[in-house]
This record gives structure tokens, C-alpha cells and sequence, in this order.
């Protein structure tokens, strides 16, 4: 209901407002500056350990102990391993709190995945490095609990574009996943600000952007290039729903067949390794932004590459290993749109290229960062192709998600408000 009283009196007054856009910019560079930095050093890190792990490949036969040994950093650190992003989304819209210890350990944990050939992402570790120092300006700073949840969205953001070079996707990404159906614009002048600092700092230290010219295999906006795209991003929608339930089920499942967490690592790390042997390819470990440049720039990718990835991500995560899963969905959206482009009569380049916008909206529930996802990594060529592509799959993907402390807020099929939990 809308307080008309309120507005009428004037409550909020220009010095008001004048007062709050000063406060959050001069919150938003300070944040900004510190993930800026600590996201630098985040993805100079994780980059030496991939470099490491692929001049040496024989450290992926260690993985099992690098398990143990996440495990038992969380355990000496008192921390629930089970606390990540989901705690961080929590925290936004409760009185959860965040411990700052979790930066840290989501740094060393993510890096240890990395090194032995762990398959996982960064933008987990992100988000909780982010989440954390967040919540410590919140702290120092003597905010309230909403302006508290505010500045854990600048730190998911700084952090966020640090990584990957894309501040605008960071910015309406923290703005828009922790409730489907309703962004919290109350956050934009903060976190794009947070962002764009962060984003300016990684560039001083030659991080170079996620983003590819595919200029020249996007098509012509048509009524067959439509139907292309269309059938593309359903099929991308269903492959979505299939990555979540995957990585929900094995989850649970490893939860229920191993009470010893330290098992469950060992186990988990010994499967995967195993699997690499099978498999007779290291394409699977780590977070693989090789296959992802090749299916992108080469157009080059195998059918099975996204089933490959799916089973390597679902067991390395749900073992407990640290990373997350947003990396992993852009090696599935890619080799997947890749692979069947060309039974479409698609470029396969621009092909990955949908697949990546498409599943990257499926899996969280984020139509609005997304078109700035394709924006930032492919250009403003073929953008209506990319918006096409988000709106199909975040409708068609129905109320799965990646984040079970996600909120669908509104329906995907009226307006409707529903508050329901994702699936």
C-alpha cells in the first residue's frame, strides 16, 4: 500500500536525500576500493594456482587431500562449511549474520579447489568475500540492520566486477538474486559505485575483462534468427533445470551418505580423480576458461563437454569443495550452444554465446543481468538476440535456481506475489 501521508508531509526532505547520496557514494568507493583490491589479489591467486595445476597435472591425483585439508581449515576455524553464498543472500534480507573469518577461508579453500583440479568457479568465493567485507564496514561503520544489508550488496558487487570485469552485471546481479521477481534499485547508486572502483582497480593491475568480439557471427535481427534463438534458449532453460537439480541431488545425497565431512572430501576429490582418468582430459578440472575461449572464439566444442562439466561440478561441490557454480554455467551454456547451434543453422560462436546468457539467467533467476552479461562480454551487437534469450529462459526455467535461500517474490507466469522458495 502506498503511504501517501508520508510522501505528503515531506518526511524525506532534499537535504535528505542530498545527505544519503554522500554518504553511500563516499561507502561506495571505500567498499569499492577495498574489494577492488582484495578481488585482484582473489583472481591473481586462483590464476597462479590453474597455472600451477596445469604445468603440473599430476597434482589433480592429490585432490582427495586437498579436501581434507579445506575441511579441516573450516573445522579449526569453528565456520560451518556449509556457510556460503546462501548465507550471504540470507543476510540481506535477515538478521543473519556474517563472520569475517569467512573472507579468509573462502580465499585459501577456493584456491586449494583450484590448484588440484577441483571443478568449480570463482564468483562463489566472490560473493562471500564480497558479503564479508560488507558486513565489516557495516560493523565499523555503526550501520543499522537495512543500511547493513545495503553494504553487503556494494561488497558483493566490488568484488563481483574485480573478478570478472563486467560492473554492471555485478551491480544488477547483487540487486537482483536475492529476490526473483524484485530488484532493490534503493542499491544502485551504492553498488555501481562499489562496482565501477572495484572494476577501475583490477583494470591498474592489467586484469583483463571477460568480454569477446563475436561481432561478425552474430546474425541479422529476423523472424528466423528469432525462432533460432528461441528454440536455443528453451533448450538452454531445460538444460538449466537440469544443472539445479543436479547439484541439489548430489548434494544432499553425499550429505546423506557421508555424516563425516572429512569422508566426504576424500571420497569426493577420489571421484573426481577417477573420473579424469576415465574421461583421459583435464578440460573438466579447474574452472575451464580454455574451452570456454575455444567453443566462443573457435566455435569448437564436443556434444558431451556440458553433461562432462555438470558431473564434475555437482560431485566437486556437493564433496565440499569451495568455488562456485557461475564459471562452471558459462563452460555448459557455451559448449552446449555451441554443440547444437549448427543443427539450428546458428554460427556455433554465437550459439555459445546465447547458451552462456541463457543458462546464466536459468540458474539465477536474473533476466536484467543477464542482457548486461551479454552486453559486457559480446558487445551491443545482437543485444535484442540476447534479451530475447534471457526472457525465454527465465520463464521457461520455472522456480529453479542454484541458491536455495533465493525468494521467488513474484510469480514468472502473473503478477502475482507468491514469496515462494526456490526449487
Amino acid at each position: 500500500m502506498i503511504n501517501k501521508e508520508y510522501i505528503k508531509s515531506g518526511a524525506d526532505t532534499a537535504g535528505q536525500f542530498a545527505f544519503a547520496f554522500v554518504k553511500w557514494v563516499l561507502i561506495a568507493v571505500a567498499v569499492g576500493a577495498v574489494g577492488g583490491l582484495v578481488g585482484t589479489l582473489f583472481h591473481m591467486a586462483v590464476n597462479k594456482a590453474t597455472e600451477i595445476r596445469e604445468a603440473q597435472p599430476w597434482l589433480v591425483y592429490l585432490l582427495p587431500l586437498g579436501g581434507l585439508a579445506i575441511v579441516f581449515i573450516y573445522r579449526i576455524s569453528k565456520t560451518d562449511e556449509d556457510a556460503g553464498t546462501n548465507l550471504i543472500i540470507s543476510s540481506i534480507r535477515t538478521k543473519t549474520h556474517v563472520p569475517v573469518i569467512m573472507a579468509p577461508l573462502i580465499f585459501v579453500s577456493t584456491c586449494i579447489t583450484h590448484l588440484f583440479g577441483g571443478s568449480a568457479g570463482r564468483e562463489g568465493a566472490a560473493l562471500q568475500l564480497g558479503g564479508s567485507i560488507g558486513a565489516k564496514a557495516g560493523e565499523l561503520l555503526r550501520l543499522d540492520e537495512k543500511d547493513t544489508s545495503l553494504v553487503i550488496m556494494c561488497g558483493m558487487s566490488g568484488v563481483f566486477a574485480a573478478l570478472f570485469g563486467t560492473p554492471l552485471t555485478a551491480c544488477f546481479f547483487a540487486m537482483e538474486v536475492i529476490s526473483v521477481g524484485e530488484i532493490y534499485y534503493v542499491g544502485l547508486v551504492p553498488c555501481l559505485g562499489s562496482a565501477l572502483v572495484a572494476y577501475k582497480i583490477s583494470l591498474l593491475f592489467d586484469m583483463s575483462p571477460a568480454s569477446f568480439d563475436i561481432a561478425e557471427a552474430v546474425p541479422s535481427l529476423g523472424l528466423t534468427t528469432l525462432l533460432q534463438v528461441g528454440v536455443l534458449s528453451a533448450l538452454c532453460a531445460v538444460v538449466s533445470i537440469l544443472f539445479c537439480i543436479t547439484m541439489k541431488y548430489t548434494h544432499d545425497k553425499l550429505k546423506l551418505l557421508f555424516s563425516n565431512t572429512y569422508l566426504k572430501a576424500f571420497v569426493g576429490g577420489a571421484v573426481i580423480v577417477l573420473l579424469t582418468v576415465i574421461v583421459g582430459s583435464y578440460d573438466y578440472n579447474g574452472a575451464g576458461m580454455s574451452v570456454i575461449e575455444g567453443a566462443i572464439i573457435d566455435g569448437n566444442a564436443e556434444w558431451y563437454d556440458f553433461i562432462l562439466k555438470i558431473v564434475f561440478t555437482a560431485v566437486t561441490i556437493g564433496a565440499g569443495f569451495k568455488g562456485g557454480e557461475i564459471v562452471p554455467t558459462l563452460f555448459i551454456g557455451s559448449t552446449f550452444g555451441c554443440a547444437v547451434a549448427p543443427l539450428l543453422g546458428m554460427d556455433p560462436r554465437f550459439g555459445a554465446a546465447v547458451g552462456i546468457v541463457a543458462l546464466f539467467c536459468g540458474v539465477v533467476n536474473c533476466p536484467a543481468a543477464s542482457i548486461f552479461l551479454s552486453l559486457e562480454m559480446f558487445g551491443s551487437e545482437g543485444i535484442l538476440l540476447f534479451a530475447t534469450a534471457s526472457g525465454i529462459s527465465y520463464m521457461l526455467s520455472g522456480y529453479y535456481g542454484l541458491y536455495s535461500s533465493q525468494k521467488i517474490v513474484y510469480s514468472k507466469l502473473k503478477p502475482e506475489y507468491i514469496n515462494a522458495d526456490v526449487k
